[in-house]
């Protein structure tokens, strides 16, 4: 038996899912052979038949390993025994995988057969070289009026949807992993109920996706420590496809806040000393090392990150949504059921809007805003029993035809019907002088049968 497979049976203790287990340091000149992250079995000596638990190393300190249980510590005993595998978690990888779903163990969960003859490959590595990577120029459709208009998804993005609890966000993530023009699409779930799990499945099923999406699935009764390797899990194998098949991958992440909260539980057992509200202290780098995996690689594919950052009580400065404020590249800010025009942004947009999206897309973009905000003012106003003028009723007009063609999340169009409806929506409220536009566009993408049509 290999030194790897030495049993360590002296367990120094057990608390909640964690267990402490006494390794004899090295000798001099000698190196551990025990890392950080590294699987263990633990087998419980009283009773022989039990299957092993599986463990995680999650620090080790001189003399003494710590040891995060996936199944919980219910009937270990402190006479159990400790081996180590010397390799950190794996994840299935073959194109096997595709159409399949996983716990965040990596088993499988939808009926279907065990993958063990298939390749595995560790989670968790290193970013990208800088040197790899090449400046993001492609945008990833998503037939979202609200995305594809006023704030492009670029390919290697890393961009969140703002939400609070009880909004319909993975509504949102679902409906654009199903129409989103991506060659893979790698879902990643964390405290799911088991009808979030269904219905996102039965989504990219009945959008005829699921034969190229690979989902990663962590239930709110799972173990804790799950929730915390299913990103890992799902960008691993992203950056396998994107580098090795050259795939244009959208992963979706939902919902970041759990995987904080799971790393504040682990933190807690650990006795780590508390940062802001109770999250640890280095939730910046344990988020950053995620979201940095989004990259467009030189000669390969790219991976591209959109995730859910839910805000308890709306509040933008909770340590989660603002640590993420400072790493992404952006935010759609999702708040009454629609996307906010005004608390987006993406940071990447430039690169695409005008350059691979037709001539007109920055200034109609820019003048529905415009206007938009201009309606928001009127209506202002009427609420606040103001004469209002015939300017105003059509601002307000607007303001009404612009929530119901673009921002409900529930529409969907293609870009350029997207950007045809919106000459429309203007043509139906104001005249061609009153855009302020380049002349060239109007005339060319205005409608001429309706530039003096002004309804009231």
């Amino acid at each position: 038996m290999t030194q790897l497979l030495v049993r360590y049976s002296r367990i120094l203790e057990i608390i909640g899912d964690i267990v402490k287990v006494h390794v004899p340091a090295p000798s001099e000149g000698e190196v551990s052979q025990i890392g950080f992250g590294d699987l263990a079995m633990i087998e419980n000596t009283l009773d022989p038949d039990q299957p092993p638990y599986m463990a995680q190393v999650i620090r080790i300190e001189e003399d003494e390993v710590s040891l995060q249980l996936f199944s919980g510590t219910k009937g270990l005993s402190t006479q159990a025994g400790v081996r180590f595998l010397g390799h950190p978690m794996q994840v299935t990888f073959s194109p096997n995988i595709l159409g399949r779903s996983f716990s965040g163990a990596g088993r499988p969960i939808d009926g279907g057969p065990e993958l063990s003859e298939e390749a595995r490959i560790e989670i968790d590595g290193p970013t990208v070289n800088p040197a790899r990577r090449i400046l993001a120029s492609r945008m990833i459709r998503t037939d979202v009026p609200m995305i594809d208009i006023f704030n492009c998804l670029v390919e290697s993005q890393k961009i969140p949807i703002f939400s609070v609890a009880g909004e319909p966000y993975n509504r949102l993530l679902a409906q654009i992993g199903s129409q989103a023009d991506a060659d893979i699409v790698v879902f990643g779930g964390m405290g799911l109920i088991f009808d979030d799990y269904h219905f996102f499945r039965q989504a990219f099923e009945e959008a005829g996706v699921l034969a190229r999406t690979v989902m990663f699935v962590h239930q709110g009764s799972d173990p804790v420590v799950e929730g915390l390797l299913v990103p890992d899990m799902a960008l691993a194998v992203a950056e396998r496809f994107a580098v090795e098949e050259g795939k244009r991958v959208l992963v979706l992440l939902t919902d970041m806040t759990a995987y904080a909260d799971a790393l504040k539980e682990v933190g807690i057992a650990m006795e780590h000393v508390p940062s802001n509200r109770g999250y640890i202290g280095d939730l910046y780098s344990q988020l950053a090392r995620r979201y940095e995996k989004a990259c467009d690689y030189k000669g390969a594919g790219s991976v591209t990150i959109l995730s859910v950052t839910t805000m308890p009580g709306d509040d933008v400065t909770h340590p989660v949504p603002d640590n993420t404020g400072y790493i992404t590249e952006g935010q759609f800010y999702l708040h009454d059921g629609v996307i906010d025009p005004f608390g987006s942004l993406s940071r990447l947009k430039q690169h695409v809007i005008g350059k691979v999206t037709r001539e007109d897309h920055s200034q109609i973009m820019n003048t529905m805003v415009r206007f938009y905000a201009a309606a928001q003012d009127a209506e202002q106003k009427q609420a606040m029993s103001f004469d209002l003028t015939e300017y105003d009723e059509r601002l307000l007009k607007f303001g009404e035809l612009f929530r119901d063609r673009f921002m409900d999340i529930r529409v969907a169009l293609p870009l350029e019907e997207a950007l045809d409806l919106c000459w429309q929506t203007l043509a139906e409220c104001f005249e061609a002088r009153e855009l302020l536009m380049k002349d060239s566009l109007v005339s060319k993408y205005f409608p001429q049968s309706k530039q003096s049509a002004v309804q009231g």
